[in-house]
């Protein structure tokens, strides 16, 4: 009887603790219903405090952003197995906006549109989350352009200069060597402190894997994000893709630090796009591209500038890649992103299966931010540079129909043939810029005029051993100094003459 009174005692004891810790505050959390589900694309009704670029999470754990509100039904995209996703399931709203997982230990790593690690070397550690979609920074915050950012490729460094902040883009037929540029950029920010990210939507998995591999060979996925939006993925990544890859960029420039973002390529973006608006049913408008194309690539870009000291002094240099067709560079995309960005580095496939490479057609290229992104050594010595090589291309083409030339014109089409030998430089071998300032100013003043065209490929290969060998000191002088004054000129012409005799005899 005793154990029953006592057993009595503890349950009331119990029943009465929980009526003390009893909440009665009700908490409401909004559903709503998939209506239906069609190529990665979910109507979903009931959700009316939804927002735009909201996430949601479907009844089977994938995620999904909203992209169309109206006025009974909800438009959102699915991030992940569309398959997964089935007309009756709740939605939940999650009640952010698309974000992504940031960390220090990104570089090196492979991650998809999500931020996911996508190598198989584990998850990240220690990140934060970062929203994809941000507004530019202001005007009054930002910094002009007038740090270089060195391509290690003599042609652009030379004509088309980039500074750190500046958006330049790569345009040009397909296999004309626009990743080449890319990809040879990145390798060059060895030891200058600049986190590259490189954007490949809609590429083939298997070239991403190789390109991995070549940028591991060169040291180079150390400062590295590959952010892989691959042909297989649905639109909806290729889409979030290339904000992905700002976003990155952008929690290097909050810090203070550089970054170099790849976009490859944003006509691939603008198609998955156009893919997702088409299945949202939204209006299409030119060549059924929807109304607001232009400002899917302009709000991306214009993410991409150099900060002020007060701001942090953080910078994002743009690399976007457009594929034309057929070099046409007046077709909708190509002309919007051109107006969009700091200049442009025009590829040209005439030129590509003439064996000049890098394709630069220096008359369609151009860099707004000019001299300013160069160093006062560079900027003497490749002043006349661009002028020459215009002479030349015009001179060449009209000496096509001339059967006899006055020794004047001959001079200037031989020493423009010598320059355009001395530009061309092949993939995976950036050079530093106190040797390209060696060699363009060897070929500029003259030097080169007693050697055959044929030959300036390898007096140049000679020249570089030379100078690494005989001339260190010079070097090292130049690349500190950054300028060309008397002394080091002197110097530069004497060990050029020394070289020439060396090769003539050879």
């Amino acid at each position: 009887m005793k154990k029953n009174i006592t057993g009595a005692i503890e349950i009331a004891q119990k029943l009465k603790d929980q009526i003390d810790a009893f909440d009665a505050n009700v908490s409401m959390q909004e559903s709503g219903i998939v209506r239906d589900t069609a190529d990665g694309i979910a109507s979903i009704s009931g959700l009316r405090n939804a927002g735009s670029m909201e996430m949601v999470r479907f009844q089977s754990g994938t995620e999904g952003v909203i992209l169309n509100l109206e006025q009974d039904r909800i438009g959102a995209i699915i991030l992940g197995s569309a398959s997964s996703v089935h007309a009756g399931d709740t939605v939940t709203p999650l009640g952010t906006v698309l974000s992504i997982p940031v960390s220090n230990d990104m570089t090196g790593r492979v991650v998809n549109p999500l931020g996911q690690p996508v190598d198989g070397k584990g998850d990240l550690k220690n990140t934060t989350r970062q929203p994809i979609e941000k507004i530019a920074p202001g005007v009054m915050t930002r910094e002009p352009v007038n740090v270089p950012l060195m391509t290690g490729i003599k042609a652009i460094d030379s004509m088309i200069p980039i500074g750190r902040g500046q958006r330049e883009l790569i345009i040009g037929d397909r296999q004309t060597g626009k990743t080449a540029i890319a990809i040879d950029t990145i390798i060059n920010q060895k030891g200058q402190d600049v986190t590259c990210v490189y954007v490949a939507i809609g590429q083939k998995e298997s070239k991403v894997a190789k390109l991995v591999a070549r940028l591991e060979e060169a040291g180079a996925m150390e400062y590295t994000v590959i952010v892989l939006a691959g042909a297989s993925d649905p639109a909806s990544f290729q889409y979030i893709a290339p904000y992905s890859g700002v976003a990155i960029a952008e929690s290097v420039m909050a810090k203070g630090k550089d970054a170099l973002v790849i976009y490859d390529d944003l006509t691939k973006h603008a198609v998955a796009y156009r893919e997702v608006s088409l299945l949202l049913r939204r209006p299409p408008g030119r060549e059924a591209y929807p109304g607001d194309v232009f400002y899917l690539h302009s709000r991306l870009l214009e993410r991409s500038c150099r900060l002020n000291k007060e701001n942090g002094g953080g910078s994002i240099t743009a690399l976007p890649i457009i594929e034309t067709q057929a070099g046409d560079v007046s077709a909708y995309i190509p002309t919007n992103v051109i107006s969009i960005t700091d200049g442009q580095i025009y590829l040209e496939s005439d030129l590509f299966y003439k064996g000049v490479r890098p394709a630069v057609n220096v008359g369609l290229s151009v860099s707004r931010v000019g001299g300013a992104a160069q160093t006062k050594a560079m900027k003497k010595v490749a002043g006349q540079l661009r002028l020459d090589l215009a002479q030349f291309r015009e001179l060449e083409a009209f000496a096509q129909f001339a059967t006899d030339l006055d020794p004047e014109t001959r001079k200037q089409i031989d020493r423009g043939r010598r320059t355009v030998e001395m530009l061309k430089q092949n993939q995976y071998q950036p050079m530093s810029m106190e040797l390209q300032v060696a060699m363009i100013y060897a070929v500029t003043k003259g030097f080169l005029d007693g050697i055959e065209a044929k030959n300036v490929r390898d007096w140049e290969t000679g020249f570089v051993a030379h100078l690494e060998a005989r001339a260190g000191n010079l070097l090292t002088h130049l690349r500190e100094k950054q300028a060309l004054d008397d002394e080091l000129i002197k110097g530069l012409e004497t060990e050029i003459e020394a070289w020439n005799k060396a090769f003539v005899a050879k």
